[in-house]
Parts: structure tokens; sequence; C-alpha cells
């Protein structure tokens, strides 16, 4: 069965160091993107240009630092946004302006202080403005869930027939729900067509901790670009994380049918750095990527992984780069502390292990987990 190939559009370079406290300096991002250019990305977002001197020089840095990827800028529909993009990513390689306009009736009447003509009107031009000097132009209907799915396809009419040949609908504020989301798109794919001839890419925020299954569900609902970011940071809850959705995909192909470019065993050091340069510390618990992701430390479940991985780990850690560990704990069982010792050249059996083993547990019980060095002495004497 042939696999669907679907662009992964990485924004931890815009979005995601739109996080409280994150101000990457060029030569970081530069190393970010190396990085991301060796895990696989499709599009490395790189900044938002307009934004300041720095982000400025942050994104010309990305696209001289970087040969394979596309490299995108962020820009409003304001001349001196579109401009600075433009001046940003004019050093060789694909470049991609990223324009973004808000079309919820919030949005609209409450931020921008314009009338939906207007909106429209500002999506012709600017789009119209910037796409002879760029590679590629995508266009992003802000807010687009909470807008009237009738209006996005007018407006995403205008901009495909200015030359945008990306087309992205965010759920900006993490508002909608798995089967909403793959409907909205579907509604407005009906009520404009001219969608099936550009590419569609979603965006999805976590307020409610479903931007990776919205984003899941957009992408069976025919999109062709998935937005994310590594580790999943991002403003408030942060944005849907690269390595759920690239690892759900691999691990559910039966499901999904999809393929992306991602080299999964450079996931593990994408995350790292994108931790160290950030300041941003992953949860131990977080999937994929986390400290416990492949730590098992309860018995039963030791016991287990000792005779076939495969009863508690429905993914292979060398496929995103890291080892699969067995701590030691209160939970942990006889067997994995049996083969602790023998890692470190212990053979113990019987009632020695026995022995042993009671020992290990007083202090264990004491709490936390248990390094082999802590109880040497105490529970091997």
């Amino acid at each position: 069965m042939s696999r669907r190939r679907i662009q992964v559009f990485d924004t931890t370079l815009r979005d995601g160091e739109q996080s409280p406290g994150i101000a990457l300096q060029p030569h970081e991002k530069a190393e970010i993107a190396m990085q991301l250019e060796r895990l696989g990305v499709d599009v490395i977002e790189a900044g938002f240009a307009g934004a300041s001197p720095g982000d400025f020089a942050g994104v010309r840095e990305v696209a001289r630092a970087v040969g394979r990827p596309t490299v995108a800028s962020l820009a409003r529909t304001m001349q001196e946004d579109l401009d600075a993009a433009t001046e940003a990513l004019a050093d060789p390689g694909r470049s991609r302006i990223h324009v973004i306009l808000a079309t919820s009736a919030l949005h609209m009447e409450k931020k921008l202080g314009l009338e939906p003509r207007e909106v429209v009107e500002k999506a012709r031009w600017a789009v119209e403005y910037v796409a002879p000097l760029v590679d590629e132009v995508e266009f992003s209907c802000e807010d687009a869930t909470r807008s009237d799915p009738g209006f996005v396809a007018q407006v995403c009419r205008v901009a495909i027939a200015a030359g945008a040949t990306i087309i992205n609908l965010p759920d900006t504020v993490g508002y909608s729900l798995p089967a909403e989301y793959a409907g909205f798109l579907a509604d407005v794919r009906r009520r404009c067509p001219e969608i099936r001839g550009v590419t569609l890419s979603v965006h999805c925020h976590n307020d409610l901790g479903l931007a990776v299954a919205n984003s899941l569900a957009g992408i069976e609902a025919g999109a062709q670009q998935v937005e994310c970011t590594v580790n999943g940071i991002g403003e408030r809850a942060g944005n849907a994380s690269l390595e759920e959705i690239v690892m759900a995909l691999n691990v559910r192909s039966d499901q999904f049918g999809i393929e992306t470019g991602i080299n999964t065993t450079e996931i593990t050091a994408a995350s790292r750095l994108v931790s160290a340069l950030t300041g941003y510390l992953v949860q131990p618990n977080k999937a994929v990527v986390g400290a416990n992701a492949f730590a098992h430390e309860a018995g039963i479940h030791q016991d287990g992984m000792l005779k076939d991985a495969r009863t508690y780990q429905i993914m292979d850690p060398s496929d995103v780069g890291v080892r699969m560990t067995l701590p030691l704990g209160k939970h942990s069982g006889r067997h994995a502390f049996a083969r602790a010792c023998a890692e470190r050249g212990l053979a113990l059996e019987g009632e020695e292990l026995n022995a042993a083993f009671r020992r290990f547990k007083v202090r264990a019980d004491a709490g936390g987990a248990v390094s082999f060095d802590d109880f040497n002495e105490e529970v091997l004497a």
C-alpha cells in the first residue's frame, strides 16, 4: 500500500521562541536549525523578521546556515513586515513568507478593528505584494477555528488567487476537539475547492492538551503539512509536539498510512539541544523524549521487559536515539535487581541474592530512585 507523504513545518524558532522568557541569539537559532536539518524537517520557520533587529538577524542567520529545508519568516499584512521578511530571506536557498491575518469576528473587531471586507482586501494585497519576491507564500487565517467557515473560505479563495501556495487553518487558541477540527477543514475545503490545488496545513495549540490529537485529525482529514515544535514548546500551553506527531504516524502506520522525511534517530538530540538553549526543561513523563519515556521501574514491567521488550514498549528507544533503562526503586523486582548486580560483575544466587534483595528493598523504601552506588556497600555487604 502506497503511503502519503506530508511535510513537517517546524516552528520551534518562531512560535516556540514566543514562549515566555526565551530569547534565542542568532547563532543559537542557527545551531538549532542545523540540527533540524539533520532531523529532516521540510520547513524551518526561523522567526518573525519584522519583530525586532535580533529576530531579523536570526532569520538571516538560519537562511545562511541550512541548505535543504525551506526557510520561512512570519509576517503580518504590513509592508514593513513583508519587506523585512523578504530581506532576511535574501540569501540563496528556498524561501517562504508566512503571511498571517485573523479571520474570526472576535479578532477582527477587538484586535484589528477591521470590517470583513477590509480583511479580505488586506489578504489579497499582502499575498500579491510578496508573491514575486520569494519562492513560496503561505497564508494563515489566524483563529480560523473560531471563524465563520464561509468567511474563511472567501479569504482563502482570494489568497490563492493572489499567489498563496500553502493555506494554513490554525487552531490558534487550542479550542477545537479532534472530530470538530477535521469537520471544519472538510467544510472549508468544500466551500473553497481551490484549496485542493495548494498545500493545506494544520497548526494546533495545546490549551486543552489536544494539539497532537487535533493535528493528527487534520492529517487524516487531508492536510499535507503539519506545523509543530520540538518538545511542544510555544505560547501558553505550547504547540503540537513534533516528536509525538512523528512517532504516532510511525508507530500507527497501520492506521494512518502516512510518511514524513524525519530521521527519528535525531529526535532526542534535537530535544536536548532545544531544551539546553531555551532553558525549558522537558518534564520526565513527556512522551517520546521525557527521561522516563523508556524507563521501567515496576517489577512486573521489568520482568516483562527482560523477557520481551514488546510487552511494555510500543517503540524501540533506539528509533529516537536513546536506550531503555530499568531504574532501581521500591517497585523493582528481584529479576531486575539480579540483572543490575550481574551487569556490575556480581553474580548473586539463591539465599545470597534473597538477602541482598531484602536489604535493597529496605533502602529503596526510604524513597526515590536508587543507584547501584547508593546501596553497593550497605546492601551487598
